[in-house]
């Protein structure tokens, strides 16, 4: 049985990356071309995603209304918890020798692998070791 997140909803589900998702709050000039990959499909974020994105009003100083707007930003996604099951997968994703991850982007990367379906990143570098992980990019020659 899939343990995908579009179980039933009849879209392809992804995982989007913090990357992706910032680039589209901030209207980034990627933001166009990540819509494309992202137009008719279920989208999810790890709670990893969401715990970086929420990271950034402290960091960054931010008012009211910036939050408010990352709030409502967020409300076009469904934010995947943890559980057993990603726990062990994140846990053989780190254990990989050789090719280091930051804990943070093993948990997006162990989302992804776990509910079965695809990561929409940017940052190809950070995940492209990853056994089992399906990757979607913008060409860096679009770029």
């Amino acid at each position: 049985m899939a343990r995908g997140p579009s179980r039933g909803c009849g879209l392809t589900a992804v995982v989007v990356d913090t990357s992706v998702v910032s680039y589209l709050l901030k209207e980034h000039s990627l933001a166009p071309l990540y819509r494309e990959h992202l137009k008719n499909r279920f989208l999810a974020v790890s709670f990893m995603t969401l715990a970086e994105l929420y990271r950034w009003p402290f960091e960054r100083g931010w008012g009211q209304a910036k939050i408010s707007a990352l709030k409502s930003h967020l409300r076009d996604y469904v934010v995947l918890p943890y559980d057993d099951g990603m726990c062990w997968e994140w846990a053989r994703v780190m254990s990989k020798r050789g090719w280091p991850i930051s804990a943070a982007d093993g948990w997006v990367a162990a989302t992804a692998i776990w509910h079965g379906v695809p990561l929409v990143t940017h940052n190809l570098r950070n995940f492209r070791h990853v056994d089992g992980l399906r990757l979607i990019s913008v060409p860096v020659e679009q770029v």
